[in-house]
C-alpha cells in the first residue's frame, strides 16, 4: 500500500522553507562533461562579508547537515552550501570518484558564482574534499575547519583494527543503510546521545526517501577514500589557517 505521509518528505520541505527563509536560493550549475552541481547560494551576495562554504557528509544531502546551524552564519556570511556529487540533486556521467574530482566540481561551481576566495567547513567525508581543495586551490581557501574527518587515515588502518567495524563492506553498508537495523548502527556511531526506541516504520520511510538513490555510486566514493591511502603523501597545507574539530554541534 502507497504511503499517505512521509515524515522524511516533510522534513525536506521544512528544511527547504528554512533555506529560503534565511536568505539562499537553490540553484543548479552545468559543469559540463555530464556533471550538474547544485548549491544553495545568497539571493544577494554582499561584497562586504566574506563568503563561506560548507561542505556536506555522508548523509541524506547538505540541509539535513546544515539545517539547524544555518543561522549562525548567515548573519556575518555569504553562504554556499552545496551538494557534492550523487547527493542530492548533483550528479556526473564521468567515472571519478575521488575527493579531488569532487573538490574540482565544487570550486568550479563556487568560480561560476564568482567566488574567488572562501572560508571552509567540512564534516566527515566533507572535510575529505575540504582538504583537497585546500590543496589544490591555496590562493582561493582561506581558513579551513575539519569536523570529525580522518584525512590522515591510511588504508592498512582499517586493516589493523582502527575503526569499530570488521572491514570495508561493513562500514560501507552502515553509511549507505538499506535496513532498519543499519540505519540504528549508524545513528549509534554518529550521535553523542542517538535517539533510543525510532520505530522501523520511520526508519524506512528515511531511507526510501534519503538513501535509495545512487547507492553504488556512493560505494565507489567510501571505496575511493582508502584506496591506496598513505599518510605519507597526503599533502600539507600551510598557506591556510586550519583547525581540527572533534564536534561543532549538538551534544
Amino acid at each position: 500500500m502507497a504511503r499517505c505521509f512521509s515524515f522524511t518528505a516533510s522534513r525536506d520541505w521544512f528544511y527547504r522553507y528554512s533555506f529560503f527563509s534565511a536568505g539562499l536560493r537553490s540553484v543548479t550549475t552545468d559543469l559540463g562533461e555530464g556533471t550538474i552541481m547544485h548549491c544553495w547560494v545568497p539571493k544577494t551576495h554582499n561584497n562586504s562579508k566574506p563568503s563561506l562554504l560548507l561542505v556536506h557528509g555522508f548523509g541524506a544531502n547538505a540541509m539535513w547537515q546544515y539545517g539547524e546551524p544555518l543561522r549562525h552564519f548567515t548573519a556575518r556570511f555569504n553562504v554556499y552550501v552545496p551538494d557534492l556529487v550523487f547527493f542530492g540533486e548533483s550528479y556526473t556521467s564521468r567515472r571519478d570518484r575521488t575527493e579531488v574530482f569532487q573538490a574540482q566540481c565544487v570550486m568550479s561551481m563556487m568560480e561560476a558564482h564568482g567566488v574567488q576566495r572562501m572560508s571552509l567547513v567540512g564534516i566527515s567525508y566533507g572535510g575529505f574534499v575540504g582538504y583537497s581543495m585546500a590543496v589544490q586551490y591555496p590562493q582561493k581557501v582561506d581558513r579551513l575547519v575539519l569536523c570529525c574527518s580522518g584525512v590522515c587515515l591510511e588504508e592498512k588502518d582499517m586493516e589493523n583494527g582502527l575503526f569499530k567495524v570488521a572491514d570495508l563492506g561493513e562500514a560501507t553498508s552502515i553509511l549507505l543503510p538499506q535496513t532498519p537495523d543499519r540505519l540504528r548502527e549508524l545513528m549509534r556511531f554518529s550521535f553523542v546521545k542517538p535517539t533510543k526506541g525510532v520505530p522501523s516504520y520511520f526508519l524506512t520511510d528515511f531511507i526510501e526517501v534519503m538513501c535509495t538513490d545512487y547507492v553504488e555510486e556512493k560505494r565507489e566514493l567510501i571505496r575511493a577514500i582508502l584506496k591506496h591511502r598513505k599518510l605519507s603523501d597526503l599533502p600539507r597545507i600551510t598557506q591556510v589557517q586550519a583547525a581540527v574539530v572533534v564536534k561543532l554541534f549538538g551534544n
